[in-house]
């Protein structure tokens, strides 16, 4: 359902005349940290609208600073740093609810990208979401979605980014198939144009590359087809500008409007004819482009001709539109997340029965000792209720290590809405749910965040031994302190006499938790 509708002021100059009403306004904020281009946007709900109200964007490109080895390099990270200092400045009266940051393919493939997020998230005092290639092209695709007229025909959506090309076929509001490839302007360019000559080897290398990539896909998209083709991103925004460009000024017959075939063929030999990226110039195009256009326009025409597109339009909006509107969804009960999770109950057949006791206890425990171990703010009520939702996942599959099934579904699927950490933070409360506590896979988090999860895996396993008996009559009262590495149950008098099968478990759990030097204790 289209909730909102997103409108840049500055093309919306009308909109300054409306007369102030008394509703409540809201302002959101999203950075997306592309792999050639840092993006920021603000915008204010304003009589039920989303407002674009500033756009800030520089051409960072993180993709062209990843060496052999994977790794950022110290050059790439502080111009990045640089960047994000500005940003900081512009998100410093806006309530921390209403921010996203999202990190793209570059930080998903760098080896050092979580010490380089580490220092970004302390410049923008704020954490940063690192999304999975189709999570990615889902954002984009509903930022798209809203950026055009509502139709229940086919659309395909492209959107190429520095490092990777998503491509997006849905209805309305809804992606029905979401794909990222790993290909985009800044790793193209690299790919085939290393030299940085503008010849028809190159040009051919490129869309071999490309073509090799889209095989994945071709089959499935051409035979599902759609009515309109749009597309997103930088790259693309700058081929249409530049064929616009030569189209109005009549200097030749540049094909326009929109993007074709020819189109796009006309463009790759006039950048053949000017030999070198080094000397590239084209009306429209900025020099900023300069340097990556040649692999965009390679990755696009391969597209055009595996697909057999025959014309596509172009959309001002992209992934950080889409992150808005994901973002202010969460705040009026529309949380694709919380689809995701009824998906995963349903596909395997989760007994949400006793799903829904664990979550009781889980939050009790948790409302009473949260003050004490100051457990991090992404640890809400909402992650508990996952969590609990999700616990038993791996029944499906086999009893035996079911913890371990669960929390490989969890970290390995696609989960729209949801960004690779929250994934990862699920996998490790699912599988250190039971048994031995996992030290080794809690080590792949920073301090803070290992403390938090690690409290978080002690309620989950206390709560699921309280219902193993998986009885429908409700639990007593249970009373819970936390200190330090201290956490103190106090049960009514005499519940051990009627459960002492829950005692024998309390005090083997006892014995787990002090493994990683925390102590049970017990009270009636």
């Amino acid at each position: 359902m289209r909730s909102k509708n997103l409108i840049d002021s500055n093309n919306s100059s009308s909109l300054h005349t409306i007369e102030e009403t008394e509703q409540t306004k809201e302002v959101f904020a999203a950075i997306d940290l592309g792999s050639n281009s840092f993006h920021l946007i603000v915008a204010e709900l304003k009589n039920d609208q989303l407002l674009i109200i500033d756009r800030m964007k520089e051409m960072v490109r993180l993709a062209s600073g990843l060496d052999d080895k994977g790794k950022l390099s110290d050059e790439a990270q502080q111009k990045g740093f640089d960047c994000l200092a500005r940003f900081g400045q512009r998100l410093t009266n806006i309530p921390d609810k209403n921010i996203r940051i999202v990190g793209t393919n570059t930080l998903r493939k760098a080896k050092n990208g979580s010490k380089f997020i580490a220092h970004a998230e302390k410049l923008l005092n704020h954490s940063i979401e690192v999304v999975a290639g189709r999570e990615e092209a889902r954002l984009i695709y509903l930022g798209v979605a809203h950026s055009q007229s509502d139709n229940s025909e086919n659309r395909l959506v492209i959107d190429i980014g520095g490092g990777s090309t998503e491509f997006i076929i849905g209805q309305g509001f809804s992606p029905s198939y979401t794909e990222s490839l790993h290909m985009g302007c800044v790793s193209m360019t690299l790919k085939a144009f290393s030299d940085g000559k503008l010849n028809e080897t190159n040009f051919k290398i490129a869309e071999l590359y490309a073509r090799l990539e889209l095989q994945t896909i071709k089959n499935t998209y051409r035979n599902v087809g759609w009515t309109f083709a749009t597309g997103a991103s930088g790259t693309i925004k700058a081929i249409g500008k530049v064929l616009r460009t030569y189209h109005d000024n009549k200097e030749t017959d540049a094909p326009y409007p929109g993007i074709t075939t020819k189109g796009l063929k006309w463009l790759i030999k006039e950048m053949i004819s000017q030999k070198f990226i080094s000397k590239l110039e084209l009306d429209g195009l900025n020099i900023e482009r300069q340097a990556v256009f040649s692999g965009g326009v390679a990755v696009l025409y391969a597209a055009f001709k595996v697909l057999k597109i025959e014309s596509m339009n172009v959309s001002d909006s992209a992934l950080r539109e889409g992150v808005i509107y994901d973002l202010q969804g969460r705040h009026s009960h529309e949380d694709v997340r919380q689809r995701t999770i009824n998906h995963l109950l349903k596909q395997y057949h989760v007994d949400t029965r006793q799903a829904l006791e664990v979550e009781k206890t889980l939050i009790n425990l948790y409302q009473q000792v949260q003050e004490e171990w100051s457990i991090q703010q992404f640890s809400s009520e909402q992650t508990l209720q996952w969590v609990a939702a999700l616990h038993e996942l791996g029944l499906s599959i086999a009893h035996n290590q079911y913890h371990k099934h669960g929390a490989y579904i969890i970290e390995n699927s696609d989960l729209p809405g949801f960004s690779r950490q929250e994934q990862h933070r699920l996998a490790l409360l699912i599988r250190a749910q039971r048994r031995k506590f996992p030290k080794q896979e809690f080590k792949t988090l920073s301090k803070e965040c290992k403390k938090s999860v690690s409290y978080l895996a002690i309620l989950l396993r206390l709560s699921i031994l309280l219902h193993r008996d998986r009885s429908e009559n409700a639990l007593p009262e249970i009373k819970a302190s936390a200190k330090d590495q201290i956490i103190t149950l106090q049960f009514p008098d005499n519940f051990f006499e009627k459960h002492p099968l829950t005692l024998v478990d309390l005090e083997q759990e006892a014995d787990y938790l002090k493994a990683i030097k925390f102590t049970l204790a017990l009270d009636e």
